[in-house]
């Protein structure tokens, strides 16, 4: 099932979360492919933002608002009328779960809530995809990779929140969603890497934020292993199973995995070594002696029903996930239009055969 222009073209799309890094590249997507988006999310949260440097503001029509604000939400619905709707807006990190749990469980669990509660009174929707993450498992630290029927679970807010989305979504298709007509689905995605993603405390915007101060940078789990991919792999796979929502809802509206094949699980010393070696000039680091928040030390997914049903599999390796993402950051260092390379990168995705 390819990613089809023809399936997209004037199809009215709202996007939830679209000021954010997923939710930016999905946008400049959609648009490409000829979507009507409306976006629904918070001001970009990060100065400078995916938002703003690639100019998805004049782009992406849409509007500043919260998730909790469930009167709000419900307006917009009715007054775009979407057909599909793609839910990432959420609180996502780790780390700022444990400062601000209470925030985190309202946004992700109360947020999803008022949006499926919106879709039930707004009788033009079809398909709702809403976007979790590989951390729902319940992570017992063991080698084998996490299938969709595996125990969902979480040992911080964030992750424990994304859990709880997942069993909601289940009820409300079981409950409401199913009897109205409505299909919806449940995306799971590893460790995403790529241009444009200034969020705090994510490695990749401290390794580069470091590296171009001429810094050290410091590694908070440096052993730890991750389903490391390329932005545009898992958002294939949703525009994917998006598209099957609509024409097969009865078999695609279900969780689904969406991560990288073994090749793509590795440490994060191993990532950011890989990175030193590309980056042109002085890249150092060193490893915290500082007590961390606990994070999962192994985590992988288990991807065979997307592969199986929705042809879909990652395009790009570690390596050249790696090289996109230094390659779009040294560009906006280099003062290029960002629009146009982050356009670029889609495109070299979609024609890409790795």
């Amino acid at each position: 099932m390819a990613v089809s222009p023809l399936f997209w073209k004037g199809r009215k799309v709202l996007l939830t979360g679209h000021t954010g890094f997923k939710g930016g590249w999905l946008a400049l997507w959609l648009r490409q492919l000829g979507a009507d988006v409306h976006g629904f999310a918070l001001p970009p949260v990060t100065t400078p933002s995916l938002w703003q440097v690639a100019q998805l503001d004049q782009q992406i029509p849409g509007e500043f608002a919260d998730i909790r604000d469930a009167a709000r939400l419900s307006a917009a619905l009715q007054s775009f009328q979407p057909e599909l709707v793609l839910h990432l807006a959420a609180q996502p990190l780790v780390r700022e779960s444990y400062r601000t749990p209470a925030e985190t469980y309202a946004t992700n669990v109360m947020g999803t809530i008022n949006l499926l509660e919106a879709i039930r009174a707004t009788d033009s929707v079809r398909a709702v995809l809403v976007i979790t993450t590989d951390k729902c498992y319940e992570n017992r630290e063991w080698p084998w990779p996490y299938r969709e029927q595996d125990a969902l679970g979480g040992f911080d807010p964030y992750s424990s929140s994304k859990a709880c989305v997942e069993l909601l979504c289940a009820s409300y298709r079981d409950s409401f969603l199913r009897a109205a007509g409505v299909a919806l689905a449940t995306a799971r995605a590893g460790n995403v890497l790529g241009g444009g993603d200034w969020s705090p405390e994510r490695l990749i915007p401290d390794v580069f934020g470091a590296w171009q101060q001429g810094r050290e940078v410091l590694l908070r789990y440096p052993h730890a292993t991750r389903p490391w991919q390329h932005v545009l792999d898992p958002l294939m796979g949703y525009l994917q199973l998006a598209q099957g929502l609509l024409s097969d809802p009865d078999r695609y509206a279900a969780a689904w995995n969406f991560g990288p094949d073994s090749a793509g699980l590795a440490t994060v010393e191993t990532v950011v070594g890989h990175l030193a070696q590309l980056w042109p000039g002085a890249a150092r680091w060193s490893i915290s002696a500082d007590a961390q928040p606990h994070e999962a030390g192994l985590l992988a997914l288990e991807s065979s029903k997307a592969r199986q049903s929705l042809g879909w599999a990652p395009r790009w390796s570690l390596e050249a996930t790696l090289k996109h993402t230094l390659d779009w950051q040294l560009a906006w260092q280099g003062g290029r239009n960002m629009a146009d390379v982050t356009c670029a990168q889609i495109a070299a995705h979609q024609g890409d055969i790795q």
